[in-house]
């Protein structure tokens, strides 16, 4: 490398040499030109934190749900394959499931970049476009309102959400710079060569996010820096001017990008009454005024032409306004001069397409408080919006990604305009929204006779949690178990630190000990099985102990009546608590962040009748808490109230004028928990396979998918639920387990699983 006037000098050299000895920091403009060589740019981005490297994780994914169509009112199996209807409604298209992932995008990213699911990506053409808003607002809170009768509670972001999203903020605008940086350039590798990005951010962020992503794609990729008026102003500003734009930046891969050529359409009537002509070359219309204003008119003979008025050519030829206008409807072109003399040509109003879209977007309103539309998510964007970048950049059968996905608008606009699509979310509560708003565009496409795609729920599940542990996902599983296998107290002692209990010994089966309780920590890659819950009851037999945690990421189906039945033997009292992704977060175990829930209870009865069933729902207990009641109860203004949970009740707490407190539970009965239930009538009759390390052959994992024959769920204009489901036919007889998924109105996931013999 030679010296060159960009490099340090010796002066520079002396400063950065003394800077480390005595321990300062190295002046900023100085650390580029200790890297550059001599054929680097003159411009180089650099933030604190800034790291070339990213992840390279393959994580296989697990689908733990595939939902193959709406359902239908009576269900019948033949062959194990599911009979259509014998309308005309919609169809299921075969050949791609599209995609709803639940987890970190990174590790999403990287996993779909990376892994086998890639091949299969490209093999449809590769993502084409990939829309995404990622969360920008410094402090932002991603929590929602849940109606409960008359009254509303706030269910909080959970503490992933927040250590992801707002505590990214905690050191400036540097520590978000990387979090999308890493991002940002996974997604340049998994778009195909003629795909596009659009990225949709605000004030807050707009310029930053410019520069890196201008880092990653190039400058000369830059499409377009779009303006979106989102509001007219609501004069909320008490000083200075409303803030009523966002900025959504367009960038391509390369050069040969898809792009559909947009238009802002008028009505037929603005379009006649206003602008009868159009300039074929420009797209510039003119009404009869200006037209006669601009030019000469002419058609076949110079024909001269004055709206209103009886005109002679220097033909001899004379028009009324009628007459032309029936001449012009025979012959739609004309031909006029400019003053320079030179030809152009207009068209009648009929074949306008509308005016070229630029980078102002004025014409795509927000969505209004009352709409249909409004599915009450705080980031949910507006339909219009979508459609007009998915039909730009996209074309029927592409695939369209979403890896900020939110309430699901990309997948639902995709959906309904014939896009494949892969959209994806950290949030649990924006996977279950995305889940029943695409179930209700299913419906919709099926009434409407439009054929639609199934999809299928994923999450990265055990593989996630050996990541978190830093155990090698790219070793072979042996491999793997070998290092769990080492890692084991290390992963005991990080659970017990997060539920906050004391590491003991001298047990057989348990672990530690918070209070009077002691505590089991189930397995990382297992569900706490029967036989566990057993050897636990016998050891506290053996050493009377009456109290004990069971902690655990999974449990076998079915154990919590079996745990019910067991324990009035035993005489101990055994509380199943799941564990929370957020044990993995050092941030969060030290801010004390880290809550476990009990195991929700669910009740399902089958209603038998030759080889036809229905199961109904019959109970539904959780006991989950969210609130610290003795923290609000004191932070409260006398004549106020709020709604809260705790320990499975939400209630509406109020305090009046003289300080007195009173309560008011406001879920009376079981279901008012329920958002949403679904049913499996043959839960075995699909084992979940998975490619592992990069091979072709797929594995059994042990578990099965749940098939999605039959649901209801609560939506903004209906929020009753059923509680029996439609009639399954069972094509021969036998034994049968049925799995009824449940999720709450907080968005939390149940299954239970019984079994029948028909």
């Amino acid at each position: 490398m030679t010296q060159d006037k960009n490099l340090l000098t010796e002066k520079e050299k002396d400063i950065v040499i003394n800077s480390i000895k005595e321990g300062k920091t190295i002046p900023k403009e100085y650390l580029y030109k200790l890297s550059k060589d001599d054929d680097d740019e003159d411009v180089f981005l650099f933030w604190n934190g800034r790291n070339e490297e990213v992840t390279n994780a393959v994580l296989p994914f697990h689908s733990i749900e595939h939902i193959d169509e709406p359902r239908k009112e009576k269900i019948v199996k033949v062959s194990q394959e599911i009979l259509f209807d014998t309308d005309n409604r919609g169809r299921q298209i075969k050949g791609w499931t599209n995609k709803l992932i639940w987890g970190d995008n990174k590790l999403i990213l990287s996993s779909l970049a990376n892994g086998p699911l890639r091949k299969e990506i490209e093999e449809q053409g590769g993502i084409k476009l990939i829309y995404i808003d990622p969360p920008f607002a410094v402090g932002a809170d991603f929590g929602f309102d849940v109606k409960i009768g008359n009254d509303e509670v706030s269910k909080k972001q959970t503490v992933l959400e927040e250590i992801a999203y707002r505590d990214t903020w905690g050191r400036g605008i540097s520590s978000y710079l990387s979090m999308m940086y890493e991002r940002l350039k996974l997604i340049h590798d998994l778009l195909a060569a003629d795909g596009s990005i659009y990225v949709h951010c605000d004030w807050r962020v707009n310029s930053a996010m410019r520069i890196i992503m201008e880092d990653i794609f190039g400058v000369s990729n830059l499409g377009a820096e779009i303006i979106w008026q989102r509001t007219g102003g609501h004069h909320l500003a008490t000083k200075g001017y409303d803030v009523m734009t966002d900025t959504i930046l367009w960038f391509y891969k390369k050069s040969n990008y898809i792009y559909n050529q947009a238009y802002q359409k008028l009505s037929k009537t603005e379009l006649d009454l206003k602008f009868p002509y159009i300039e074929k070359e420009t797209g510039r219309r003119y009404n009869h005024q200006k037209l006669e204003q601009s030019s000469n008119v002419y058609s076949k003979g110079e024909k001269r032409i004055i709206e209103g008025k009886e005109v002679t050519t220097n033909l001899g030829w004379r028009w009324t306004q009628e007459t032309f206008n029936i001449r012009l409807k025979e012959n739609p072109y004309l031909i006029y001069w400019t003053d320079k003399g030179k030809p152009r040509y207009k068209t009648y109003a009929d074949e306008y397409e509308g005016r070229k879209i630029g980078n102002l977007w004025n014409d795509v309103e927000a969505i209004a408080s009352g709409s249909s539309e409004r599915l009450d998510y705080p980031t949910q964007k507006p339909k219009a919006l979508l459609e007009r970048i998915i039909k730009t950049s996209s074309n029927e059968g592409d695939i369209v990604a979403d890896f900020f996905c939110g309430s699901g608008t990309t997948a639902a606009v995709a959906e309904k305009l014939g896009r494949k699509w892969i959209v994806a979310d950290l949030g649990r509560f924006a996977i279950h929204t995305t889940r029943k708003r695409m179930i209700k565009v299913q419906r919709e496409l099926k009434e409407e006779g439009k054929n639609f795609r199934s999809f299928e729920i994923l999450n990265l599940g055990k593989y996630e949690r050996r990541y978190f542990l830093d155990v090698n996902t790219n070793l072979s599983e042996e491999d793997q178990e070998k290092q769990m296998k080492m890692k084991q107290e290390q992963y005991i002692s990080l659970i017990l630190e997060g539920y906050k209990a004391k590491r003991i010994s001298g047990f057989l089966t348990l672990h530690g000990q918070k209070a009077d309780r002691l505590v089991y920590v189930g397995p990382l890659d297992f569900p706490v099985t029967k036989s566990v819950i057993q050897d636990i009851l016998e050891e506290c037999v053996e050493k009377t102990i009456t109290k004990v945690d069971v902690l655990g990421f999974e449990f076998e189906m079915g154990l919590i009546p079996y745990i019910e039945q067991e324990l009035s033997e035993y005489g101990v009292n055994l509380i199943m608590k799941n564990i929370p992704r957020e044990v993995f977060d050092k941030r969060a175990v030290q801010k004390g962040q880290v809550k476990f829930y009990d195991v929700a209870y669910l009740e399902v009865k089958p209603h038998l009748k030759g080889r036809t069933v229905k199961v109904e729902l019959k109970d539904f207990v959780t006991k989950y808490t969210q609130d610290d009641l003795v923290e609000i109860e004191q932070s409260m203004r006398k004549g106020s109230d709020k709604v809260v949970i705790e320990n499975g009740q939400i209630i509406k707490i109020s305090k009046d004028k003289d300080d007195i407190i009173s309560q008011e539970i406001l879920t009376n009965n079981w279901y008012d928990w329920i958002d949403y239930w679904a049913v499996d009538f043959d839960y075995e009759s699909k084992k979940e396979m998975v490619k592992i390390n990069g091979n072709d052959e797929k594995v059994w994992t042990g578990n099965y998918i749940f098939e999605n024959e039959w649901q209801t769920f609560r939506s903004k204009k209906n929020n009753n639920l059923e509680f029996k489901s439609a009639e399954h036919t069972y094509p021969e007889k036998g034994n049968y387990k049925i799995a009824v998924r449940v999720v709450d109105i907080l968005g939390n996931d149940t299954l239970q699983v019984v079994e029948i013999k028909i």
